[in-house]
């Protein structure tokens, strides 16, 4: 069977670990630490650093295919494997759109896609004049890296902005900026494409973000115009074949007050916001990864429920008393159809150490509001019981 080499030992390589298991393959690993969540279930791991040139020629040796995890390998390393002969998908020239906003941006705007406006941030005052221009506040990016919120800042005027550029432009961070829109909701449009050109494309999604992380993923989309979701997801698709994208990739939409829809961000691999799909759907993004890398025929994307809604385990201020095994003792005691994934991942303060994927009932429809917030309800709850080890709704388990 194939080799599929995953650069990145998080959680993303994990779920994709267990994708692979059941199409009969062993996913090698390049991991930072053998108590990475990916480098504690894989049997083929290889310890290193995603910067590191020989570690990811030694990945590479003897794989059919080398992918990521995350986007933060360096666009020159990737370049001199491929001219080295290692196939490396998502390609560096279409991974380069995920990795620099900037150069994300100025493609899109190419393409005529709509966006937000932006400008390059050479010194405080493109700032300045960006806001004047655009209004306040602004959003300050860093081109590179950045992630839950991190690498985001939002001045609420000029003097706000100057001190938080400067300080961020000594350090050496380039910088962009983006108006604040006035949002109703953000959504994300997943997909998965193969170099045969073959693409497959899963329900948009609603993502409910709290302070700039991921923490609730609603499938499908609640009350989204059927014409807008058409178009987000064959957007999607002409965005992956147009970057020459290769494997999952989620692009993050804000949708307007007016309805309108924009691109915020793309990620060229699997997403939290696909999460959902390791239960609702027939083929998940992390199956959906390994097919299309390995330029497989795509697996059908089709919902198993009206709704699926994805939360977030995130830690809790403090580590409860309870063991993680007596809360999943617990939960499942009382929410038989949850379906828990844990990450492996020590617990601390807002870090994502698993996720419960909830599908709601046949009856339903996503178009039912009291339908849906009870599904989410329930993940939301059942979210925060593993977590925190206390029920939202005050239920006692030893009354």
């Amino acid at each position: 069977m194939p080799v599929v080499a995953m650069i990145g030992g998080g959680q993303l390589a994990r779920m994709t670990h267990q994708a692979a298991v059941a199409l009969g393959q062993c996913l090698r690993v390049l991991s930072a630490g053998s108590d990475e969540p990916a480098a504690q279930v894989s049997a083929d791991v290889v310890l290193g650093h995603h910067d590191d040139l020989n570690a990811l020629r030694t990945v590479a040796t003897g794989s059919n295919v080398v992918t990521f995890d995350h986007e933060q390998v360096p666009t020159e390393h990737l370049e001199a494997l491929v001219a080295e002969g290692v196939n490396v998908q998502p390609p560096p020239s279409a991974l380069v759109f995920a990795q620099d906003k900037l150069r994300m941006r100025r493609k899109l705007a190419e393409l005529g896609v709509a966006i937000p406006a932006f400008a390059e941030v050479t010194w405080a005052g493109d700032v300045t004049k960006f806001g004047e221009e655009h209004g306040w506040p602004v959003v300050v990016k860093a081109i590179r890296g950045g992630y839950d919120g991190r690498g985001v800042w939002m001045p609420a005027d000029a003097e706000e902005a100057e001190a938080t550029v400067q300080h961020q432009l000594d350090l050496g961070v380039p910088l962009m900026v983006e108006e604040k829109v006035e949002l109703r909701r953000e959504l994300s449009a997943m997909v998965g494409r193969s170099p045969f050109g073959q693409g497959a494309a899963w329900p948009v999604v609603e993502t409910v973000q709290r302070d700039g992380q991921c923490a609730v993923v609603i499938a499908p989309a609640p009350s989204l115009d059927e014409d807008t979701a058409i178009d987000a997801e064959r957007m999607a698709l002409g965005l992956a074949a147009e970057l020459g994208v290769v494997g999952s990739m989620a692009v993050e939409l804000f949708e307007t007050m007016d309805g309108r829809i924009l691109v915020n961000e793309l990620a060229m691999r699997p997403h939290n916001s696909g999460h959902w799909t390791m239960d609702g759907c027939r083929t998940s993004q992390f199956e959906q990864h390994l097919r299309a890398v390995l330029d497989y025929p795509l697996g059908d994307t089709s919902p198993l429920a009206p709704v699926t809604v994805m939360a977030n385990i995130l830690g809790a201020p403090e580590v409860p008393s309870m063991s993680m095994d007596e809360r999943l003792h617990h939960l499942f005691a009382r929410m038989p159809d949850a379906k828990v994934h844990l990450y492996g991942k020590g617990e601390r303060k807002d870090r994502k150490i698993g996720h419960v994927n909830i599908i709601g009932g046949a009856d339903g429809r996503s178009d039912n509001a009291a339908y849906v917030a009870e599904v989410r309800e329930k993940a939301e709850r059942a979210a925060h019981w593993m977590s925190h080890a206390e029920w939202t709704d005050g239920w006692d388990p030893h009354a």
